[in-house]
């Protein structure tokens, strides 16, 4: 029987590692069953180590995150502590596997279950990293600022981007997970040739969800929308709270959600209020009867606008627009910094102007006329 096993260690040289292997712990004269023990030890051993290594490895993070004025540096630490712990442990089992006295059928399957969980555990982290990078251009761009538009810029793109980047990374872990097994690697040449036919068939059948998931990657270059961008999509009025690969969520002013795929901002036209500025100009129309003392009303309009802390101190007018039969349209002009404030700065105009009408200049309010016979402009 040694002799046959001698033979079989000179064939290849993984087979004549394992014997060799073997042959040392027979020269150690260890009994059979103190081998699984030995393994064992030596197993536990090597976590420990791994423990220790991730357990130093954290506190020189956080000793540098201590002295770093910056506040992200513990979030990322947060992020990567979990996957980074198992993937030391992985990688100190992997290498002392190679020491361990196994059969055959046990490293066989030892290095399958390690072809599975090494890449798993790697894009694990790779996907806990990215998301810790998106974490620190959240709390970098500020969104709540006056002037927020680079950071609106770079909110979107961090968020479209770090969803691109999680679905390559998870399906590259797959395929070097499925790559780890003989079998799926053996008729690899024949699933690459079969997946054109493959790709033409599944790109028509779901040729919506490819459409939109092309949109939402080109969105995040040309960036036609913001998150914290001001819409007007289907009559609705509304702010970009979330934009995903497929579908981008809009927030209502009545705290309603529209969910509009992303494709429709780049073939369909919409309303931007915040492109390039979140600054307004708003307008107020008033229907008054034609004898009403424009000038005094538009400098009353200047009093009520300037004497209003929601107005920007850009500009605003009162100017007739249009002639009616029985009335006049007065439209005035005021800005603000955002849409919000210029929304209810056009309600306060609005209103104080109707109370000074209603009080100060009743001949304003429009009313109907009737010609009479005696009426000299009744006449031919």
């Amino acid at each position: 029987m040694y002799r046959v096993i001698m033979l079989h260690c000179s064939g290849t040289s993984a087979v004549a590692h394992r014997c060799a292997k073997m042959r040392m712990f027979r020269s150690l004269h260890i009994p059979p069953e103190w081998v699984w023990l030995e393994s064992v030890a030596v197993v536990s051993a090597a976590i420990l180590v791994a423990l220790v290594a991730h357990w130093l490895t954290m506190r020189i993070g956080g000793h540098a995150q201590r002295r770093s004025t910056a506040k992200t540096d513990g979030l990322v630490l947060a992020r990567v502590r979990r996957p980074l712990r198992a993937v030391f442990v992985s990688v100190a089992v992997a290498f002392v596997s190679r020491i361990l006295p196994m059969d055959n059928d046990i490293e066989d399957l030892w290095k399958q279950l390690l072809g599975f969980l090494v890449p798993g555990l790697l894009g694990w982290l790779a996907v806990a990293a990215l998301r810790a990078f998106q974490d620190v251009i959240e709390i970098r761009a500020d969104i709540s600022v006056e002037d927020n538009l680079r950071a609106r810029r770079k909110r979107t793109r961090a968020a479209i981007l770090g969803r691109i980047g999680t679905f390559f990374i998870i399906f590259v872990s797959v395929c070097l997970m499925l790559l780890s097994v003989p079998g799926i690697r053996s008729i690899g040449v024949t699933l690459m040739a079969s997946a054109g036919i493959a790709g033409l068939v599944v790109g028509a059948a779901a040729q919506p969800a490819l459409k939109n998931l092309i949109a939402g990657v080109q969105m995040a270059f040309t960036e036609p929308i913001r998150i914290d961008d001001v819409l007007i999509v289907d009559g609705e009025w509304g702010r970009v709270e979330q934009i995903n690969l497929t579908f981008v969520v809009i927030k209502i002013w009545d705290e309603r959600r529209l969910v509009v795929p992303v494709s429709k901002f780049l073939e369909q036209s919409f309303q931007n209020w915040t492109r390039e500025t979140s600054q307004l100009m708003g307008s107020v129309f008033w229907y008054l009867d034609p004898s009403a003392d424009v000038p005094r009303l538009r400098e009353k309009l200047g009093e009520i606008v300037t004497s209003n802390p929601r107005w920007d101190k850009r500009f605003y007018n009162l100017q007739v627009t249009d002639v009616k039969t029985d009335c006049i349209e007065l439209r005035g002009l005021m800005t603000a910094k955002d849409a919000a404030i210029a929304f209810d700065l056009r309600c306060d105009v609005r209103e104080a102007l109707l109370k000074y009408i209603r009080e100060e200049m009743p001949e304003a309010i429009p009313r109907n006329r009737l010609l009479m016979a005696s009426d000299p402009m009744s006449r031919p």
